[in-house]
């Protein structure tokens, strides 16, 4: 789908490999994405997620279908990737999320001969791990993935813990990290924020900003036992499971200087651009080991300080007392006094967020993330041209 994570990471991906070469996109998702060819997924069912989505309310767990149900959504995706292989002819695959997909691509190449990789997002550990059907799944599938890139080095490391070497040899070699990295054409336009403190009446205040899916994974209820300490404003901007009780305790506790937004979509990014520049300091304080997240790349590009756990991929771009300050989970004293410790020091905050931007422009941006995985599609080519030539050579 379009808002969440794992589909920024790809929408983006596409978009820059497009600018090279020719890219289908095989998906339940009709909004089009410009210079791409599109073969659409027809649900036997409203699309199931791993965690949540906001554009899905009330879709079940990947966990929760029923044998019949996965085997029709599995048809469904083998049915469009067999279609698109014979219309569109592709040289690889690559697909997204471990499980039900590197089954769909396994099938695939073994009846058309397309070689495929594979990107796991963290996420989709999580469902495998709850759920052995999709550890079947994939286990076997990962022998002719030519090659498996993960999100995060924590992300990377679970995977090969997941299916270690013994299971699959060589499966250490071929699986590399490929962050997550921001369009930052995207991001250019000078915004205006006078809209913003006459929305929250924060004219002259500080600003801490949280961006995400509002669950207890991602930290936020610390932010809220957080905020009667922190000296200056905080703005949540998201929603999830969450959210009532998170209202609940603004209200019971007079949180006056707490904000809620709501879901930000796709139509509303505009607010949010406004949200980042506004902003003094972005907050991250995610609780269980996540994969580099998009909002944490972008605040820094707005050349914005992290306050965040010291979790998952986080550390590849967030730096203690460079990029920003990290915290321990769970921990709301912790997050009010390092808030607070950049509000009271606008030289520090200052200094933190031009080498947050330096940082994102050197290494998170999709240009030379695109560039990466251009060559390794180039690689696993050139490899299995050689290979078909040494078969032909020995017949």
């Amino acid at each position: 789908m379009w808002g969440n994570g794992s589909a920024t990471y790809l929408r983006n991906l596409i978009e820059k490999v497009s600018k090279k070469h020719t890219v289908a996109l095989v998906s339940p998702e009709r909004r089009q994405i410009q210079n791409i060819k599109q073969f659409y997924v027809k649900s036997p069912f409203q699309l199931p997620v791993f965690v949540g989505h906001p554009e899905l309310q009330g879709s079940k767990r990947y966990k929760d279908l029923s044998a019949t149900e996965l085997t029709k959504i599995h048809r469904a995706f083998t049915f469009a990737t067999i279609r698109a292989i014979e219309k569109f002819k592709p040289d690889i695959m690559h697909f997204h999320h471990l499980g039900l997909l590197s089954s769909v691509a396994s099938y695939a190449k073994s009846i058309t001969g397309v070689d495929y990789i594979g990107t796991t997002h963290g996420s989709d550990l999580k469902h495998i791990k709850e759920d052995s059907r999709f550890w079947r799944m994939t286990v076997n599938t990962l022998r002719d993935a030519k090659r498996i890139t993960a999100v995060s080095g924590h992300t990377r490391r679970w995977f090969l813990e997941m299916f270690n070497h013994n299971i699959n040899p060589g499966i250490y070699r071929k699986t590399n990290i490929i962050t997550g990295g921001i369009n930052t054409n995207e991001h250019k336009e000078k915004q205006e924020t006078k809209s913003i403190d006459s929305k929250f009446k924060t004219h002259d205040k500080k600003i801490a900003l949280f961006v995400g899916r509002l669950t207890e994974e991602k930290g936020v209820h610390y932010i809220i036992k957080a905020a009667e300490r922190i000296k200056g404003d905080i703005i949540i901007a998201g929603d999830g499971p969450a959210m009532a009780e998170i209202e609940k305790i603004k209200k019971q506790s007079k949180l006056e200087n707490v904000h809620l937004t709501g879901y930000i979509g796709k139509d509303k990014s505009s607010f949010l651009k406004k949200l980042y520049t506004r902003a003094d300091v972005i907050i991250a304080p995610s609780v269980i080991d996540e994969a580099l997240g998009l909002v944490i790349l972008e605040a820094m590009y707005y050349s914005k300080p992290v306050i965040a756990t010291k979790k998952g991929g986080i550390p590849l771009a967030v730096k203690e007392n460079e990029t920003g300050l990290f915290v321990n989970p769970r921990n709301a004293t912790d997050i009010a006094e390092k808030v607070n410790l950049i509000f009271s020091d606008q030289e520090k905050a200052k200094k933190m967020g031009e080498s947050a931007k330096k940082i994102i422009e050197e290494k998170f941006t999709w240009e030379k993330i695109a560039e990466k995985f251009i060559n390794i599609y180039q690689q696993t080519i050139m490899q299995n041209g050689q290979n078909k030539k040494t078969i032909q050579n020995n017949v």
